[in-house]
């Protein structure tokens, strides 16, 4: 029998001495009381981009769901398994979170494999490659512009799919309702691994612009 892996579970011996510690009133209130998090994020599954430690969050604030490529596919109930659609009701309906997140990142692996379709997984894996065509057109135009490098190419679709999932957003009519009664504000972000810099997308213009230190 393989053991549990020994790195992880240092890393709890050490949340349970350090933050558990200096948190336990609070997780104690959340066990009794449950979650009520302000603020729904729809962020990648990459290891490297966790929102609870970007925005320096504490355990009940965030309510937060990942995949990869951080998307938000349109709303269509047909009956099938839609894991990031349930996390959407749920947080909306539910909880009543005030506000959502999509946050892309820099150097997304998905992305840069959107962006080659002949890459691995996306010509081989069950799942992946339809899930990355959510933004195949938009991989397809610029993949075509001859005048941007590929790191450029990249960056562009990372900011693109971030516009496209909120479009996707505004196709839930109860998410629509909702921001046009201004109940809920929808938002884009797209962190920087390499720097730490954080980019908010102008709700007017859709730019995204670096926010200051």
């Amino acid at each position: 029998m393989l053991s549990f892996p020994p790195l992880l579970l240092n890393g709890y011996r050490d949340f349970m001495a350090g933050r558990y510690s200096d948190e336990s009133d609070r997780y104690r209130k959340l066990a009794e009381h449950g979650q009520k998090p302000h603020t729904l994020v729809v962020a990648c599954c990459d290891s490297r981009s966790a929102p609870e430690t970007i925005f320096n969050a504490g355990p009940g604030e965030l309510f937060v769901v990942r995949n990869v490529g951080n998307m938000v596919p349109p709303y269509e109930p047909d009956g099938q398994y839609h894991s990031t659609s349930a996390a959407l009701e749920f947080a909306v309906q539910s909880l009543k979170v005030r506000d959502i997140i999509v946050m892309g990142h820099g150097r997304c692996g998905g992305i840069a494999a959107a962006l080659d379709p002949d890459a691995e997984p996306l010509s081989a894996g069950d799942f992946i490659g339809k899930w990355m065509g959510l933004i195949r057109p938009a991989a397809e135009q610029i993949q075509g512009n001859s005048h941007m490098t590929p790191t450029e190419r990249q960056t562009a679709l990372e900011r693109v799919s971030i516009r496209n999932s909120i479009a996707n957003l505004r196709s839930f009519p109860w998410i629509e309702i909702l921001e046009q009664q201004d109940k809920l504000h929808i938002h884009g972000a797209w962190f920087d691994i390499a720097n730490g810099e954080l980019w908010t997308m102008n709700s007017q213009t859709n730019d995204f612009v670096r926010l200051e230190d």
